[in-house]
Parts: C-alpha cells; structure tokens; sequence
C-alpha cells in the first residue's frame, strides 16, 4: 500500500481533530450552560417551593472521550450528565423531571433563538447560530445501603439503570489496551461520515466507536494502513449482520429501528464504494499525485487536492507534542487555570483583568517582555498524581525563529513563562491520574509587538 501515513497523521492532527482553542470554547460553552441551569433551578424552585439540586454533573460523551472532529457546520455535540438525588426528585417522573430541567434552563436562555427541548434521551440547548448544541443527560441516583456505591438511572422513556461512568470508562480501557490510533480511526471515520452534504442518515458516534473498535486492525502500525484495513472489517461486518450492541449497559442495543438499520446500510454502502477508490494504492506503480487523489476522493476534503498541488517545504521543526500520545483521555474534570501578568511597570495582575483593563488599547494583546506566571486556579478534580504543562507560540513569527516549542512536561504546580514575541499562544495543564489524563486547563496568550 502507497505510503501515505505521513499525510493522513498531518490531515488528522489539521483537519480532523478540533484546535486548542475550539475544544476550550466548548469546555466554556459547557461551564456557561451548567451554570445557568443552576441558577434556573434556584428561580424555578423559588417560584414552585420546590428544593431541587443537582448533586454530581459529569463530562460525557465525544468531549469526555476526545473523539470530537472538525466540521465545517460547526454541529458539535457537548454531552453533559446531570444528576440528582432519587429522594431529592420524590417520586417525580422521568418525563417530568425532563420538563423541570427544560424550565429551568427556558429561565436563563431566552436570548436563544430556541427553547430547550425535551428529547427522549435528554434536554437539547441549541446555539442556533453557532450550529452547536448541548445536551442535557438526566439521572437520578441512590443507594440500597449506605456503604454502597450509587446505583444509576437515566431519564429516557422511563426511568432505567445504566451507569453514569462506564462508558467512558470502557472507552479509556480500550485506548490503553490498543493505544491513540484507536482514537484516530474513530475520529477518520466519523469525518467520513460527514464529509459530503448530501449524505443524510448515517450512524451516531457512538455507534461508530463501537464499530471501530471491534474491528479494529492491529496487524499494522501506520495509521494509513491501519485505517484502511478497519475500514474493510467494518465492510466486511456489516455485510454479515447490521445490530450494534452497547459495550456497557448491559448490551442494550443501539440498532433496533428502521431509521438505524438504514443508517447501517447507508454506512456499509457508501464506505464500500468509496474504498474503492484507494485501490490505486496497491498498484505498485502508484505516484504521490495518485496516491493523495486517491485520498481526496475517499474523504472529499480540499486538503488533499492543495497538498497534490503544492508540495510545501515546512520551514520549521514541529516539536509539538499531543497529550493523547502519551496518556489515554478521559476528561471527567473541569480545570482553571490562574493565569497572572507584569512587567513594564505594572505589577503583578491577572491575564483577565489586564486585557479588559489596559489591553483595549494594544488591540487586546501583551506586549513583549512580560512575565507570566500560570498555576491552577480551581479543579473539581478530587485527587491526582500529577500536573504537566504544555506552552504552544502559535503564528508566523514562531514558525519564522523555529521556535514552537509544545512539548508536554512535568514542571510542578507552577510555570513562569516571557513574553518573546507576537503570536496568538497558548497554555495547557493535564491532570495525570492513575496514568489517565482526566482534566485540562486552557488559557490563550494573545502577544503583540515585535
């Protein structure tokens, strides 16, 4: 097979997976969210002399397993579980307490375009004009003993058992067992999926996922080639039976109606056809022009068809590095990061307060030769072994002095950083937990001058 796992790994880590900064305005957008459904809540109890109290709120879904890709509708789905005490609800109903979560967030968002909506499986907040929405996922919990851990149930048709954490859980076991290229799969097909407009009734993620990593190949170690060949499994099983079964949950099924077996069959349909397109892979006579068209066509993505016309020399070396190459992700928790500045005579203030305060008039930028020193500011985090920092200069003048730098380490629980040159940078802490990364921090540095 054409060698052409050196582009597919730049398309995944340019195309494919969202930037820094994108995933830290979801993680905001989700913060935001589930603290106007807190403060709905207080209005909505005033007012109904009601008590109700979300007691756990957890990272869920695509965000929580960093399987989120690009797309080009910005149609990101934020997965957030909200859970409540089964005596706190008394008694209330699955739909009702549905309806409650509805009105207390209709409380705080009536600035959107929509009101929340009540879906079967949870409560939808839709940003119309972003084209990204968040869904609430609702529990309730309870023990049968007071030293049992707490059992389960989700808020769908009626109320029924099904873990909060396992599914992540299992999907963090699985990257451990099989390593990020999982990852990368899952991401690559899920950007197949959605890379032609007209493709309407595909899979979910989550189907996906499971799919993915049941017909996982790991008889090869490129990520073209690895891709490929999970591709043709994937064919290959959805030829012999369509049924998706959850991995958690007790094996529920996730295709048992008529719109999800046609999605199944869409899938199956569409990836066989398309495969055949990288057939001129294997002709051992195969060029680099061929091969990447090749690639355009499968994934019908303008990256391919610029990188066949412009061969492009990097001018810089790329020393960054990504935490999902070193820790399996499983981000459970919300990190603050205490981002604080001086230098120039001003004395030592938050990044926050000197951009509102003084940075309007340097076009919303730090100047150069300032101090910035980062730490931890808040975590939700209980408990964890330790932090590693990553420092990204991002821009022109980065790439011009060679000088990146984005490599992940172990610098303690503070970091002290100067301001050297332009460039929209940033930086990043990880919370390390029994060898899981479960929690990331973001804090942009927007520099200015020369």
């Amino acid at each position: 097979m054409y060698d052409c796992s050196k582009e597919l790994e730049k398309f995944y880590r340019k195309k494919v997976v969202l930037s820094a900064k994108e995933q830290n305005e979801l993680r905001e957008k989700r913060k935001l969210n589930i603290k106007r459904l807190k403060e709905g809540l207080s209005e909505y109890n005033s007012e109904k002399n009601k008590d109700y109290k979300i007691a756990e709120e957890r990272i869920q879904g695509s965000m929580a397993m960093h399987t989120i890709t690009q797309n080009d509708k910005q149609d990101y789905d934020v997965d957030v579980g909200i859970v409540f005490e089964e005596d706190n609800l008394n008694e209330l109903g699955s739909l009702a307490t549905r309806n409650m979560v509805a009105n207390a967030l209709e409380r705080k968002t009536k600035q959107f375009a929509e009101d929340p909506e009540v879906k079967t499986s949870c409560v939808r907040l839709k940003y119309s004009s972003k084209g990204y929405h968040v869904d609430f996922a609702v529990f309730k919990r309870y023990k049968k003993n007071p030293d049992d851990d707490y059992i389960y149930e989700h808020s769908g048709s009626e109320w029924s058992v099904r873990h909060i954490k396992d599914l992540e859980l299992w999907f963090s076991e699985r990257i451990k067992d099989k390593g990020d290229n999982l990852r990368k799969v899952i991401r690559l097909s899920k950007m197949f999926c959605k890379s032609r407009e007209s493709w309407k009734n595909m899979p979910s993620g989550l189907i996906q996922t499971v799919i993915c990593e049941e017909n996982f190949n790991e008889s090869y170690s490129r990520l073209d080639e690895i891709f490929y060949y999970t591709m043709k499994n994937i064919v290959n099983r959805l030829n012999v039976y369509l049924e998706v079964y959850a991995p958690v949950d007790n094996g529920r099924p996730l295709v048992n109606r008529d719109i999800d077996y046609q999605r199944m069959k869409n899938w199956k349909n569409r990836l066989e056809t398309q495969l055949d397109s990288l057939n001129i892979l294997f002709d051992d006579e195969c060029t680099f022009e061929e091969a990447v068209k090749a690639w355009e066509i499968f994934f019908e993505h303008s990256y391919w068809n610029e990188l066949s016309n412009t061969v492009k020399k990097q001018s810089f070396t790329d020393t960054e590095e990504f935490i999902g190459d070193l820790y399996p992700i499983l981000e459970q928790f919300d990190v603050t990061i205490d981002c604080n500045v001086s230098g120039n005579g001003f004395t030592l203030k938050s990044l926050q307060k000197y951009l509102y305060e003084y940075a309007p008039r340097l076009n919303k930028f730090i100047p150069p030769k300032f101090k910035i020193e980062c730490s931890i500011q808040s975590t939700n985090c209980p408990a964890y072994d330790k932090i590693l920092w990553k420092v990204l200069n991002v821009g022109h003048e980065a790439e011009k002095r060679n000088d990146i730098r984005g490599q992940i380490q172990d610098r303690g629980s503070q970091i002290t950083e100067n301001t050297n040159f332009r460039g929209n940078h940033f930086i990043e802490c990880y919370l390390i937990k029994d060898d899981v990364c479960v929690g990331i921090g973001h804090v942009d540095v927007p520099i200015g001058g020369v």
